[in-house]
């Protein structure tokens, strides 16, 4: 009888890992070698440069490391997913990559002398360092690209407005309850969707209000002031914001802009309160059209409406238009008691895009329901910084979070500038494991330093072609 028949098996075993003796006597190894791709990047946007400007006045007698290369490095640092001051040990103890980098206690000195002014003057460096990187886009890349919802591209610049809850786990100055109970802080965020760049924040406590019209303004003048003016003043932009930004005031503040220039229109969303649900009882079922995809199919069980008309917008911007979209509820989907009475889940939003020019109720939902990638950009947003505010003190924080944005930035340009294919869409953690976290081995010949990545990697000719394209990056005036 066979050995298959008497019911064994025969097992492969799996080639054991092979033997190491560790020991820490290496020379001329060094880690996160991809990072300085974000370093030189910096330096070839002119941001490093902005930065030294505009910290100037902190450096006393020109003495002790540059204030604004510290900020950079900080911003470096995050970007490669540190998450503490100290985490700047990763490029400090790599002088041969990264050169002198400061201290800690260097470190958090800077952060604590940075008072409103001089705040500004950095959020002031970041918008030039962006035209830069901008126009680096348009004459490498042809120009920042668009953002794309139903099928095709979406004219000009898309700006999304978006809150989160930060959890604090000691106590912060303003740090307060959220109204999911937890203890932190609720900063609001703003978002250019074409390219993930992170254009403004405002970090506010645990619990400031969602709806509040006045921050959604403050986001939102410091997000128009980091576009740079040709775009600014050239192009369309649209405001995306979930209900919290269907505020009256923060709605007339957008159309105010069109008096200063700016092409300004909204998409927001809006509560299902108790007259838009009459409304969307009292529509006929030959009104309601197949929603869309974001590729442009069609949408399966779920269909749009237009309820402009026989819903009251006194105060609302005039051409305001409201839309509704119906859909069976997926499993889990939260529901209101209108949900459950009619068997769909509803969801409504505001808009000033008129019908002509392609401004349909079908391209305008599913236009709107791009919104929901800021939920992505907020989840990385929180691996690049601001998911843990660093000190006790508030003025602090603040600053960290404006360096958050910068790691943010530098991700996105290096994303449009210097990647292709996979990568040039990659999230942050991809980018770590696959580029920024590589290893690398310098030597030295004929008076020049040669980072040598390993023949091995699988991504090694992604990252030195990231080398060359930055190499050949035209570089701003001085």
């Amino acid at each position: 009888m066979s050995s298959e028949q008497e019911g064994t098996f025969e097992v492969h075993t799996t080639g054991s890992r092979p033997k190491l003796v560790v020991s820490a006597d290496g020379r001329g190894a060094v880690s996160h070698a991809g990072s300085r791709l974000l370093a030189d990047l910096a330096d070839a946007t002119g941001l490093t440069g902005a930065f030294t400007n505009a910290l100037r006045r902190l450096r006393p007698r020109g003495t002790g490391h540059d204030p604004g290369r510290v900020a950079a490095d900080v911003a470096v640092m995050l970007a490669d997913g540190g998450e503490a001051i100290a985490d700047l040990a990763v490029l400090r103890d790599q002088p041969g990559v990264f050169g002198p980098v400061a201290s800690t206690p260097t470190a958090w000195r800077l952060l604590a002398d940075i008072g409103p002014a001089t705040l500004a003057a950095l959020r002031a460096a970041r918008a030039t360092a962006r035209e830069t990187a901008w126009l680096q886009a348009t004459d490498t890349r042809n120009g920042i690209p668009a953002s794309h919802a139903g099928g095709r591209d979406l004219p000009g610049l898309v700006l999304d407005l978006d809150a989160t809850l930060v959890t604090c786990h000691s106590d912060k100055e303003q740090a307060a309850p959220t109204y999911k109970r937890g203890f932190g802080f609720h900063p609001l965020l703003c978002f250019l969707d074409n390219t993930g760049e992170g254009l403004s924040g405002l970090l506010r406590p645990g619990n400031a209000g969602a709806n509040t019209a006045a921050d959604h303004i403050t986001v939102l003048d410091a997000a128009l002031a980091q576009i740079p003016d040709a775009h600014r003043h050239g192009t369309d932009i649209l405001i995306r914001a979930d209900s919290a930004g269907s505020a009256k005031a923060f709605l007339a503040h957008v159309r105010a802009q069109r008096g200063r220039g700016i092409r300004t229109s909204f998409s927001v969303g809006h509560a299902v309160t108790e007259p838009v649900r009459r409304a969307i009882r009292a529509l006929p079922d030959q009104v309601w059209h197949p929603a869309l995809e974001q590729d442009g199919s069609l949408r399966e069980g779920a269909e749009v409406a237009e309820l402009t008309g026989m819903v009251d917008l006194t105060g609302y911007p005039d051409g305001t238009r409201i839309i509704v979209r119906r859909e069976r509820p997926h499993p889990g989907a939260q529901l209101s008691l209108f949900d459950l009475d009619e068997g769909m889940r509803h969801q409504v939003f505001l808009t000033d895009t008129p019908t002509a020019g392609g401004g349909s109720p079908q391209f305008l939902e599913v236009r709107h329901r791009a919104h929901a990638r800021v939920e992505d950009r907020i989840r990385c947003g929180k691996t690049t910084g601001f998911g843990r505010f660093p000190s006790r003190h508030f003025a602090v924080n603040t600053v960290w979070l404006e360096l958050s944005l910068t790691a943010i930035d530098l991700l996105a340009w290096m994303r449009t500038l210097l990647l292709d294919g996979e990568l040039a869409d990659a999230e942050p953690k991809k980018l770590r494991y696959r580029l920024l976290h590589a290893a690398a081995r310098i030597t030295q010949a004929a008076r020049r330093i040669h980072l040598r990545i390993a023949e091995t990697w699988p991504w090694r000719h992604e990252l030195t072609d990231a080398f060359a394209r930055l190499a050949a990056l035209p570089r701003p005036a001085t």
